[in-house]
């Protein structure tokens, strides 16, 4: 196996992506990788068999990737000393629009990065059904060892779960 010197985390913005965030931190530290955080967009063209899109389309589409730019510059900001902390010295962040599973996968190959660490669930509910599991389409695709985290699960102490 080749040494890891970087490391992909897809971040949501969700309120367990801070656990995740940890678990990405903590393990790029360890193998002083550098981290890249990314958030993906999705284009309303996924939707587009569900509603008749607005002619003011192509705005919104810009103005919600603007929005999601500064709040993942705002997020790696915020959370720099954690990431010093555990000592990763080098943390880019990047929001990027599309299908999220084929994004992340197109990503990592052009970073070259050696490990992916995200989350097992992001959506829930119908938009689950509708475009399936990113983490199942990532772990079966991804050119990298996959690293799966269960952001629901309690942490174990010496025990079967």
């Amino acid at each position: 196996m080749q040494a890891i010197n970087s490391i992909l985390t897809p971040v949501d913005f969700s309120d367990n992506a801070g656990k995740i965030i940890e678990a990405a931190a903590y393990v790029a530290g360890t193998f002083k990788a550098e981290l890249h955080l990314v958030f993906v967009a999705q284009t309303f063209e996924d939707y587009s068999g569900f509603f008749v899109p607005p002619i003011n389309l192509p705005n919104l589409e810009e103005e919600l990737f603007a929005s999601a730019q500064q709040q993942m510059e705002t997020y790696v900001e915020e959370n720099r000393a954690m990431f010093a902390e555990a000592g990763v010295a080098h943390v880019t962040g990047k929001v990027l629009s599309g299908d999220i599973a084929e994004e992340i996968l197109n990503y990592a190959a052009k970073k070259k990065v050696q490990l992916i660490i995200m989350g097992t669930h992001g959506y829930k509910g119908v938009e689950r059904i509708m475009f399936g599991s990113v983490a199942d389409k990532v772990v079966k695709s991804a050119c990298c060892p996959v690293m799966t985290i269960n952001p629901y699960r309690e942490e174990c102490e010496g025990h079967a779960v």
